[in-house]
């Protein structure tokens, strides 16, 4: 039974895990992100977080404690130089952990794992809402001693006003008359003729 055995083996023997959890943390010290199963990735957390405290303190002590470790000398002057003067003020906690879905062959769980300090883009929104001040529904606290606005019992009541009903106007229906048309130039041609003739007729009666 393994009660009270919290390491997860991930079903190798002792020598090619401990080899792969090194591998592993050259790689994330070297490219500050690694792409790894779930299990893998917390069980390099518990590996290399102890080595990133021991390079918060530069000394050959410490050099040769993390050389006994990792066995890459490029590795271990990456860690000193650039990696421990990032994580110079962060208490613990210097990896995260971010999962990122299954994988296709055998739907194991992935994710990716990286340096705290490394992520600028998380680092700026980070500062960004630390910053800002919180904002609530709520006003603020009243000063002690002002009393509180009394509040209006009576509420002002709607009256409803009867709207007048429209009166429906029967129309009376269009008749539709007749136009006069206009006399033609024919017409008035002949009129003229007709007024001459009689003109004349009456002249000869007078002198008669």
């Amino acid at each position: 039974m393994r009660h009270g055995k919290k390491d997860n083996h991930l079903g190798r023997k002792s020598a090619h895990r401990s080899a792969m959890l090194m591998n592993m943390a050259n790689s994330l010290i070297l490219h500050k992100r690694i792409k790894t199963t779930v299990a893998k990735a917390k069980e390099l957390r518990k590996f290399v977080e102890p080595i990133l405290t021991k390079a918060k303190t530069d000394s050959t002590h410490e050099r040769r404690q993390a050389f006994s470790i990792l066995r890459d000398k490029n590795v271990v002057t990456e860690l000193f130089r650039d990696v421990a003067v990032k994580i110079a003020d962060r208490p613990g906690g210097y990896t995260r952990i971010i999962k990122i879905g299954n994988r296709l062959g055998d739907n194991a769980e992935m994710a990716l794992i990286e340096l705290v300090d490394y992520n600028e883009n998380l680092l700026s929104t980070g500062k960004t809402s630390a910053g800002s001040k919180r904002r609530t529904r709520r006003g603020a606290k009243k000063a002690e001693g002002t009393p509180a606005p009394a509040k209006a019992e009576a509420k002002s009541e709607v009256v409803e006003t009867p709207v007048a009903e429209e009166i429906e106007t029967p129309v009376a229906d269009v008749v539709e008359t007749p136009v006069a048309e206009a006399p033609t130039s024919e017409s008035t041609e002949t009129s003229n003729d007709s007024d001459s003739t009689d003109s004349d007729s009456s002249a000869e009666e007078e002198t008669k």
